[in-house]
């Protein structure tokens, strides 16, 4: 008809494949060898070392050498201290993740930036701190010993060596998840009457239970195996201030091989059992 404007039909446009995706099947199967040989030799192969050291002169050594005095104490308080910092640090990590993402303050920043400050300090640095304010020649060091209380090579500064470098894990984990999440939610139970503890156990809580948990394991993982900042402030008193990490530091140093690695292959199998509890979460979270 004349004067009519003939309507435009766009053409299905193809469909265009990443780069990626061009690639071909020998690219592909070189990077995936070129990745499995870097995760043998560095993860794989030390692994299969350590089980093969601690089994080398049979399971009579290796047995004994999990059942000796020294190295069941030194299970005990590494367990004692994960029991106590790793709840310590939920109850940090989920208040700062809550403050962070849920309110507006001046210092916002400063906080997310002491919160980051153990992955940026050595661990080593990190309990040395401890000794340099809790230790004999310390700030409170006088003070202290006039009341007989003892931080730095005890219990004490175990746990506050280790609180330092695993506080950032849980609240780190909730941040980024809970800034996604908004604040929509948690407003919408506000108007219809509910009040704070009731918005956090019945909104927010069940948003973040994976998120929660995952940083609860990988917390209680890095407590377990902590060794820099727990090496500064125990004293490495045998039977009393090590745990296992020390512990096997402390056999290999004294040329027991066996008895080192065997300690060794008991924090591989609290590693692996973190990993498959890790695993675990991440495919209940996807599904």
């Amino acid at each position: 008809m004349a004067g009519t404007v003939p309507l435009y039909v766009p053409r299905p446009q193809k469909n265009v494949s990443s780069p990626a995706a061009t690639e071909s099947a020998a690219v592909k199967w070189i990077l995936i060898t070129a990745a499995g040989l870097v995760l043998f030799w560095l993860i794989a192969l030390p692994l299969i070392v350590v089980l093969t050291e601690a089994l080398k002169k049979g399971w009579d050594v290796y047995l004994a050498a999990l059942t000796d005095p020294d190295a069941r104490s030194a299970l005990r308080l590494t367990l004692l201290v994960a029991v106590i910092t790793v709840p310590l640090n939920t109850l940090f990590g989920v208040s700062a993740a809550w403050a962070v993402t849920k309110f507006r303050f001046r210092g916002k920043g400063f906080l997310i930036t002491l919160i980051d400050l153990p992955f940026a300090v050595s661990p080593v640095i990190g309990g040395l701190i401890f000794v340099l304010v809790f230790g004999a020649h310390g700030w409170f060091g006088p003070w202290l010993s006039a009341h007989d209380i003892k931080i730095v090579f005890a219990l004490p500064g175990i746990i506050l060596a280790t609180l330092f470098v695993t506080f950032p894990f849980v609240a780190r984990e909730l941040i980024p998840l809970m800034e996604d999440q908004g604040t929509q939610e948690e407003e919408a139970a506000i108007t219809l009457g509910a009040r704070g503890w009731q918005v956090f156990f019945r909104v927010t809580l069940p948003n973040i239970k994976w998120g929660l948990l995952y940083g609860i394991i990988l917390c209680n993982a890095r407590a377990m195996g902590e060794f820099g900042a727990v090496s500064v402030v125990s004293g490495h008193i045998r039977g009393e201030t090590n745990t296992l990490p020390l512990h096997v530091e402390i056999l290999y140093n004294e040329y027991q091989f066996s008895a080192s690695f065997a300690v060794a292959s008991l924090l591989l199998l609290l590693a692996l059992v973190t990993m498959i509890m890790k695993s675990w979460l991440s495919r209940k979270n996807v599904h």
